[in-house]
């Protein structure tokens, strides 16, 4: 296991109701007006935006609003709201819905006291100040109502690009499972399809020894496997709901991932073809993941032979490892098919004939990627191959 440090300051309340507690914990955590950040039409149809804003009045807590976030969230909406916390003086960030609003509203949060363009953070550049961040949840997927990440998109040339630091980590989250029991089967699961890619992101590492952080990635795996078809079934199982909401805040929280070197090569290749496509991102990666997972398995086949075993329940073939790395990554496709999720290029709407301009706009050029695998461009070329033809 290698070094590290831990810090994850998000205070979590969990449980039916919790949204109207929302004033509550603004006012708590230092906070006197509000940018309420949304998205579409069903936060407000649904009345969760009513019960916020009389949580936050109730309070005394002053409110401005800025709707009409979109999936893939767009550069163009964060300077707005920008321009609009300045102008209200706003001093803290209350995202409502799910990875989308979250990360917009932590663009915002870096923007504000900032004098360049906060597209800087997303090409390197690391915060010195931010709006402080929290959330209220409606979708179990992107893990970003424990995280310091962020992933937006610049609409002017369609680049997708990702930041992070401890800056936008939510000061709280309010995540109450009813709030995604009314999420059309399809959103459900590309919610649960993203979060198993954050764990296996993390699961397939070149650290030796690290058999917690295994074993604790292993039990937020099979809770998925176990509660997604039940959801997909039942869409107003609480229970089960519940589980997948704690599970995606586990998994992206990085408790799972310390000490441990990480990959998230599949989710930049994944972030070309949604910048392209406009496709959901759990949907990419459905497509990608298991990809990369065939092209790169042979790096070390034990470990994608523990997941095999450990994860998807395979008899271990000790004369021929290799055949139960490959039985593992042909059951995660096969569970994904299962789910609802598309399994090849045909099935998410992307052409073939694309490749050469997502690796041209993924950026590597003549170097090489870090993570499990290093990748070359010939090599993220041959994973996009792999993921346009598969089957199952």
């Amino acid at each position: 296991m290698d070094n590290f440090q831990f810090w994850s300051p998000t205070e979590f309340v969990f449980g039916k109701g919790t949204e109207n507690e929302a004033g509550k914990y603004v006012k708590k955590h230092g906070g006197t007006k509000v940018l309420l950040h949304y998205g579409g039409g069903s936060a407000i149809k649904s009345g969760l935006i009513d019960r916020v804003r009389k949580s936050l009045s109730d309070n005394g807590i002053e409110y401005v609003e800025l709707g009409g976030v979109k999936p893939n969230p767009r550069d163009t909406l964060v300077y707005e709201g920008i321009d609009l916390c300045r102008e209200e003086k706003v001093d803290f960030i209350l995202s409502v819905g799910g990875g989308s609003v979250i990360d917009s509203s932590k663009a915002i949060a870096m923007g504000v006291p900032y004098d360049g363009d906060f597209w800087d953070f997303y090409t390197g550049k690391s915060p010195e100040a931010a709006l402080p961040v929290a959330t209220i949840l409606t979708i179990a997927a992107a893990g970003s109502e424990g995280s310091g990440d962020s992933v937006i998109t610049k609409e002017e040339g369609g680049l997708k690009r990702g930041a992070g630091s401890d800056l936008i980590r939510p000061r709280f989250s309010i995540m109450n499972p009813e709030l995604t029991c009314t999420l059309p089967p399809y959103q459900t699961a590309c919610g649960a399809t993203d979060i198993m890619a954050h764990v296996f992101e993390r699961y397939f590492t070149n650290t030796e020894e690290v058999e917690i952080t295994d074993r604790l990635c292993e039990a937020v795996l099979m809770t998925m496997i176990k509660e997604t078809p039940r959801v997909i079934a039942d869409p107003s199982n609480y229970q089960a709901r519940a589980n997948i909401m704690w599970a995606g805040t586990v998994a992206h929280t990085n408790i799972v991932g310390v000490g441990r070197q990480q990959d998230w090569n599949s989710h930049g290749i994944e972030h070309e073809l949604s910048a392209l496509y406009d496709c959901a991102h759990g949907a990419g990666l459905a497509v990608i993941m298991p990809a990369w997972m065939e092209f790169v398995y042979k790096h070390n086949v034990m470990r994608f032979a523990q997941a095999a075993v450990r994860v998807w329940g395979c008899k271990m073939d000790f004369e021929n490892p290799e055949a139960t790395a490959l039985e593992g990554i042909s059951r995660f496709r096969s569970f994904l098919h299962s789910i609802g999720m598309p399994i090849n290029f045909e099935e998410l709407g992307a052409k073939k004939e694309d490749i050469p301009a997502l690796v041209e706009k993924f950026g590597i050029g003549d170097g090489r990627t870090g993570g499990f695998v290093a990748l070359s461009a010939a090599d993220i070329t041959e994973i996009y191959n792999i993921a346009a033809n598969a089957s199952l």
